[in-house]
């Protein structure tokens, strides 16, 4: 399996280039060539597979010769032998034809774990392979930087660098960070929003200059071995409903970056029987607004209960854009271009359109959210952190049109203990590791979102010689 970028960048990738790269030279996204398609002989056999089998199914598809079938199965299963549920992503009934998928019982009690724990072990398989140190730079809106801590730390070959928006995130999301006391593992935060830290992250891989010389690499879902990994839970989720060949089920995704959302796609197109991925957004609804209008044009940042969506790029949205556009780079290119200098660019109705046969959309307010919170506690004893609330609320219009909805839980109320406790009045169970956290000490740097400040601190590194 080889990869390309979304902008045209000459020649191919295998997937081990594509992992440690993270984004283009070029500033785009790595696709693969082709999408394998499932028939469905083999989608009936896999529905007996336990989630670590699904895993090695799927990630083989795309990750070539990079590992051998033993490395690839030892990695999984290292991976997920941490999670605290046998299914790793169980189903939890909600309401007729309404489903949650549990996607908080790894490490850090959030879906980004899932992907997480896999890619730090092939990072760390690869470069021991080559004899090869890496520095890994992150920005996150919460938990991919928790998750990312948890994988990576103490790692001899990772150097791990982790912005998140200064005051724009949880308690416990900032803790579960900031008192991981590696050495391998720096975490700034900045003043300003996630997309600053975003920005901040696609203007250090620009730099050419310092990715040769660090060696530098990420983590984000802009990783395409981030979508790929995440593609499995969709798989696990429609084999637990026991449907026959032919049913078909939505998915509703809290989502800001558009990650998750494109996974589900990705699962679509290998021929999963999804019907709809359902976009669901927060206040900062900018994906909503381009299913809706085709409108795609950033807005000023709003700071809302559920901070992890609190995003204005959808930076893999540009993937969507890509398979649309008949993988045309130029295409994406001058919609890319008139982003950057612009703030937006209108969307083609004829895509839309095309959009529109896979997705759909919703946005919720902090109020509907509060409201959707205590609705599920009361009638199920189902307590929601705020994002999955959002995905809830989304999907209960779809499921009362008829349609059969998987709303994806994307991290663990406690991660959100005061305002989930806000929304119920009542006090709420912490896990025994967010516990372990917030008694230890933190560590973490202050930084304006100057792209030239972290370069430093990279530069700076004990890994600056290859």
């Amino acid at each position: 399996m080889l990869y390309h970028s979304t902008r045209g960048l000459d020649g191919s990738r295998s997937f081990s280039e594509v992992l440690h790269s993270g984004l283009a030279e070029d500033g785009g996204l790595f696709v693969p060539e082709s999408v394998p398609t499932l028939n469905r002989g083999t989608i009936d056999e896999w529905k007996h597979y336990s989630y670590e089998e699904l895993a090695v199914e799927i990630i083989s598809l795309f990750s070539g010769d990079c590992f051998s079938r033993s490395e690839l199965t030892d990695i999984v299963y290292q991976s997920y032998s941490g999670f605290q549920h046998e299914i790793k992503s169980p189903l939890t009934k909600l309401e007729e034809n309404h489903f949650l998928l549990e996607l908080f019982h790894g490490p850090t009690l959030a879906f980004k774990d899932f992907a997480m724990q896999v890619i730090a072990k092939m990072f760390a398989r690869t470069l021991q392979k080559k004899n090869l140190k890496i520095n890994i730079v992150t920005a996150t809106s919460g938990d991919t930087g928790s998750a990312a801590v948890e994988a990576f730390k103490n790692l001899s070959n990772v150097n791990l660098y982790v912005l998140y928006p200064h005051e724009r995130i949880s308690q416990i999301q900032r803790m579960q960070m900031t008192t991981a006391n590696a050495t391998n593992i720096k975490v700034f935060a900045v003043q300003g929003t996630f997309d600053d830290c975003q920005s901040i992250v696609k203007r250090l891989f620009a730099d050419k200059e310092l990715v040769s010389d660090v060696n530098l690499s990420g983590v984000n879902s802009i990783n395409w071995a981030r979508i790929l990994i995440q593609t499995v839970y969709y798989f696990s989720a429609f084999y637990q409903l026991k449907f026959v060949y032919g049913e078909k089920v939505s998915f509703c995704v809290p989502t800001g970056n558009f990650g998750d959302a494109y996974a589900g796609y990705l699962a679509k197109k290998m021929g999963l029987p999804i019907n709809k991925i359902i976009v669901a957004t927060n206040e900062n609804d900018i994906l909503d607004r381009v299913f809706k209008t085709g409108t795609y044009k950033s807005d000023q940042v709003s700071q809302t209960l559920s901070p992890s969506m609190d995003i204005q790029v959808a930076s893999n949205f540009e993937r969507l854009l890509f398979d649309l556009l008949n993988k045309d780079p130029k295409k994406v290119c001058e919609l890319m271009n008139k982003l950057a200098k612009k703030g937006g660019f209108n969307v083609d109705k004829k895509i839309i359109k095309q959009i529109l046969k896979d997705f759909d959309s919703g946005a919720v307010t902090d109020k509907d959210t509060v409201t959707t919170i205590g609705q599920f506690y009361h009638s199920r004893e189902v307590i929601l952190c705020p994002h999955s609330a959002i995905g809830v609320r989304v999907a209960q219009d779809f499921v009362n049109a008829g349609e059969t909805v998987i709303s994806l839980g994307t991290a663990h109320p406690a991660k959100f203990k005061d305002t989930v406790e806000s929304a119920l009045n009542i006090s709420i169970p912490i896990p025994l590791p967010l516990k372990d956290v917030i008694k230890k000490n933190e560590n973490v740097k202050v930084i304006s979102p100057d792209k030239g400040l972290v370069a430093e601190e990279i530069r700076n590194s004990k890994f600056t010689t290859y």
